[in-house]
């Protein structure tokens, strides 16, 4: 009797998750690929803070390691990492100046929204950490410009049949943006808006957007999850 609990406890357990990947170095884009011209790349290594003259720029210092991943200007382009994933649970931390945009793309197709919306009040999804084109948060836990905030998002990829059909939908699980849930269970009808290919399939590359505004990024980990 005690075996066959033990053996029906090993049957029902969900399987243990992979090790946390750490998918910037601090030091270079070393793992990660442009998308787009690579004559209006503006991504960079350094330790980001707000213009003195301007609030809605970053003045990038260089640093030996430990820097941020940082997109300086306006006018660039995207970037995506080597390595595809799909259930994951990521941990990301981000800089935006005032009035700039940028976003966090699971998958390379399904955007969690990072805008300064700082003490707005009506919120819709194309704000600091709405699911695009889906569900704006559940309160505004954006901090003021200039400040780190940081994200955990728990995302289940889609799920496909042999044949291709898609059999569920990507859904993000929970999404937490400074400590405060504003996400829980969001299904999505597919990809969100300027996605990496606008298709979706079992794995994909974690994506920054950088063809809006500037913005930084750091301590970027990502769990990848057993399906």
């Amino acid at each position: 009797m005690i075996r066959a609990l033990i053996v029906l406890g090993l049957l029902v357990s969900p399987m243990a998750a992979a090790e946390p990947v750490r998918l910037f170095n601090g030091k270079d884009l070393t793992g990660w690929k442009l998308h787009g011209d690579a004559t209006r790349n503006r991504w960079t290594v350094g330790q980001p803070s707000l213009a003195p003259t301007h609030s809605g720029k970053l003045v990038v210092q260089p640093v030996g390691s430990d820097g941020a991943l940082v997109n300086s200007d306006n006018g660039g382009i995207n970037i995506f990492t080597e390595a595809e994933f799909g259930d994951c649970r990521l941990e990301i931390e981000v800089m935006v100046p005032q009035g700039s945009n940028s976003g966090i793309y699971l998958m390379g197709e399904y955007e969690v929204q990072v805008l300064d919306s700082y003490g707005r009040r009506e919120l819709k999804y194309g704000d600091m950490g709405g699911i695009y084109d889906h569900a704006p948060p559940r309160l505004n836990a954006a901090k003021k410009p200039g400040e780190w905030q940081k994200f955990v998002i728990e995302f289940r990829a889609p799920r496909f049949a042999k044949d291709g059909r898609r059999l569920q939908q990507a859904r993000f699980v929970k999404v937490t943006l400074n400590g405060q849930l504003i996400h829980e269970n969001v299904e999505l009808r597919g990809p969100t808006t300027a996605g990496l290919t606008g298709r979706e399939k079992p794995r994909g590359p974690l994506m920054l957007q950088g063809d809006h505004g500037p913005v930084a990024y750091r301590n970027i980990m990502l769990q990848p999850l057993d399906q």
